[in-house]
């Protein structure tokens, strides 16, 4: 099983906008072949020390079957359209692609 941890920063005044087109791809996401999870999500404050908060960034949560899935979620003809939309949206992408140790 292959982890992604994608660490989205969306610009300024724009995260209502990059939710709603983000949340309106998910259910083509989720019928892919291999998806076992797709989720995003935004921080919560919690006033913890050791917390690095951003309210400007989405980090989006999956979970694949296996590498080759997640490579063929990245060409998908709707994730294309995805990025299309959300281009002007977003300042940076990072991503953690991980197996379990």
């Amino acid at each position: 099983m292959i982890h992604v941890i994608a660490s989205i920063q969306v610009k300024e005044g724009s995260l209502s906008r990059f939710l709603e087109i983000f949340k309106s791809n998910m259910p083509a996401v989720i019928k892919e072949k291999g998806c076992i999870s797709y989720v995003p999500a935004v921080d919560v404050p919690t006033g913890l020390p050791s917390q690095d908060m951003n309210q400007q960034r989405v980090t989006v949560i999956e979970q694949w079957n296996s590498l080759a899935d997640l490579t063929a979620h990245m060409s998908a003809p709707h994730m294309l359209d995805y990025r299309k939309k959300t281009k002007n949206l977003v300042e940076n992408i990072s991503l953690k692609i991980l197996e379990q140790a």
